[in-house]
C-alpha cells in the first residue's frame, strides 16, 4: 500500500474489534478498506466486514503525526473482551453468548485469512501475540463458566513461559474439559501440579501444526 488511509478510515480500522477485527463503518468506508485490501466482506450473512491482517498491522502501527483525533461515539467505545476469569460485575445472557459467538466465528475466519494453509483447526499470529484473550475466547466459546471475583470457573493467566497459558479450574472433571476444548481449538496441553499447593492446572500452547 503506498498511501496511508485517510483520517476517516484511520478512524474506523482504529475503532475495530481487538480480538476478531470486526469492522464498523458507512457503507463507503468499508467498501474503501476493502479495496485497499485492509478489510474483506465475510461471505455469511450478516456479512460483516473485517479487518486483513494489512489492515491489523495499521491498526497496531502508531500513526505518525500526533494531531488529535475526536473521540469516538459512545456507542462505538465498547470493546468485546473474552473472560479470564475473576472479573466483577460481568453480564452474561443471550446478547453476550451471541457476541462471544460472532468473536468466536470471527476468529476462524481471521485463522482462515492469515494462516498460510487457510487452516481453521490451529491458532493463527493474533492468537500467539495475544494468548490469554485467544484461549479465554475458546473457552467462553464452548460454554465453560469463567470465574467470577471469587468462586469456582476457569482462569486463565499469563505465564513465564513465551508461548504458554495457564488454565486453573478447581473442580478437576471441569479442568479436563476445559483442556480438551483448547486441544480440539488446536493447543498443545499438558496437565501439571502445583508444588506449593498441589493444585492441578493446565498449561495451553498454541499449536503450529
Amino acid at each position: 500500500m503506498t498511501r496511508p488511509p485517510t483520517v476517516a478510515q484511520r478512524r474506523v480500522i482504529d475503532a475495530a474489534d481487538p480480538v476478531t477485527g470486526r469492522l464498523k463503518g458507512t457503507d463507503a468506508q468499508l467498501a474503501a478498506l476493502v479495496k485497499r485490501g485492509l478489510a474483506f466482506r465475510h461471505p455469511r450473512p450478516p456479512h460483516d466486514h473485517f479487518l486483513t491482517p494489512a489492515g491489523h498491522r495499521i491498526r497496531e502501527t502508531p500513526e505518525p503525526t500526533a494531531a488529535p483525533e475526536p473521540p469516538a461515539a459512545p456507542s462505538d467505545s465498547g470493546v468485546f473482551a473474552a473472560r479470564i476469569g475473576g472479573e466483577e460485575n460481568t453480564v452474561g445472557g443471550p446478547s453476550r453468548t451471541r457476541e462471544v459467538h460472532s468473536a468466536w466465528q470471527g476468529l476462524l475466519e481471521l485463522r482462515r485469512m492469515t494462516n498460510r494453509d487457510g487452516a481453521v483447526d490451529r491458532p493463527c499470529g493474533w492468537e500467539r501475540t495475544h494468548l490469554v484473550q485467544a484461549a479465554a475466547l475458546a473457552l467462553e466459546a464452548a460454554g465453560h463458566d469463567p470465574a467470577a471475583a471469587e468462586g469456582p470457573g476457569y482462569r486463565v493467566r499469563a505465564t513465564p513461559q513465551p508461548e504458554a497459558v495457564a488454565v486453573r479450574e478447581p473442580d478437576a472433571e471441569a479442568l479436563r474439559a476445559c483442556a480438551a476444548t483448547l486441544q480440539n481449538a488446536g493447543w498443545q496441553v499438558g496437565e501439571h501440579t502445583e508444588p506449593r499447593t498441589g493444585a492441578r492446572y493446565v498449561l495451553a500452547s498454541p499449536r503450529r501444526s
